[in-house]
């Protein structure tokens, strides 16, 4: 059987880099990307093949395809949308340029990237496509309505495309993961020092709590797995005769799944208020 190649962004840390070791140890070509040209060419140290993507700029995708269509004479089994960011804070404390930045990265570069990679799986006739996406692409939580909206757009978008793509041998899944341990947290304290200004907003007291969670090393919720539970999923999606449309990974995605399926929406507002 003819190796199997997958193209997966954000692999600097975390779910990214883990799943790209744990595939490449089942045989895939794995090809990473990364923003930073300092992760590309650690990647390419540790013997990946591995090149600079940065989802917020279109001709950094566009280059990407390119040298991905190169690497792999046009043909990619499986792509995971995995690269993304978190940005915090309360929803009247974000600006139109805030709430942008962090679409172009989780929604509209995602967009980019996977509309140039379908024609290639359409003319191979096959084609796996994963997206990373979060519990809070169907759950809203507080303070997080910048990376809540990103992930909801990107799950309705899915939804739309898998039906599109239904007549096709391309297949489409989600992956929500709940709390994985990752550089996640670390990034997102630094996009909210960059763009809140907690001095001058009405939340200005809640936010010492977010900030001390997001400055906690280590776990900082319960039930938190490490980044594995996720490649477990991803390696369900890829290598499954019939994918599920969607894969919980962590607990309390499992948990909040259930919930909103039996509860009123009411009932949920006053749960969610309290996590």
């Amino acid at each position: 059987m003819a190796q199997k190649s997958i193209f997966i962004t954000g692999c600097s840390t975390g779910i990214g880099y883990t799943t790209a070791i744990e595939l490449k140890k089942r045989g895939y070509r794995v090809i990473c990307s990364a923003r930073k040209e300092t992760d590309v060419t650690r990647l390419q140290s540790e013997g990946f093949e591995s090149l600079q993507l940065d989802l917020a700029d279109s001709s950094s995708i566009q280059q990407a395809v390119q040298q991905l269509q190169t690497l792999t004479n046009g043909k990619i089994d499986a792509l995971f949308n995995n690269g993304a960011f978190g940005q915090p804070g309360a929803v009247e404390d974000l600006t139109r340029e805030v709430l942008t930045n962090q679409f172009e990265t989780n929604f509209f570069g995602t967009h980019e990237l996977t509309n140039l990679i379908i024609p290639l799986m359409r003319q191979q006739g096959h084609g796996r496509i994963i997206y990373n996406s979060s519990v809070l692409g169907f759950v809203a939580m507080k303070y997080r309505g910048a990376y809540n909206a990103s992930k909801f757009a990107l799950e309705g978008l899915v939804d739309t495309l898998r039906i599109e793509l239904y007549d096709t041998d391309i297949k489409l899944s989600l992956i929500e993961p709940g709390p994985i341990t990752s550089q996640f947290r670390k990034n997102a304290f630094a996009m909210y020092k960059a763009n809140i200004n907690p001095d001058s907003s009405f939340h200005k007291d809640n936010y010492k709590a977010m900030e001390q969670r997001l400055e906690k090393e280590g776990p900082a919720v319960p039930f938190t797995l490490p980044a594995e539970a996720v490649a477990k999923k991803v390696i369900l999606a890829l290598e499954s005769k019939k994918p599920k449309i969607r894969y919980y990974v962590t607990f309390p995605t499992y948990l909040f799944g259930c919930l909103k399926r039996i509860l009123p929406m009411v009932w949920m507002d006053i749960l969610l208020r309290k996590v």
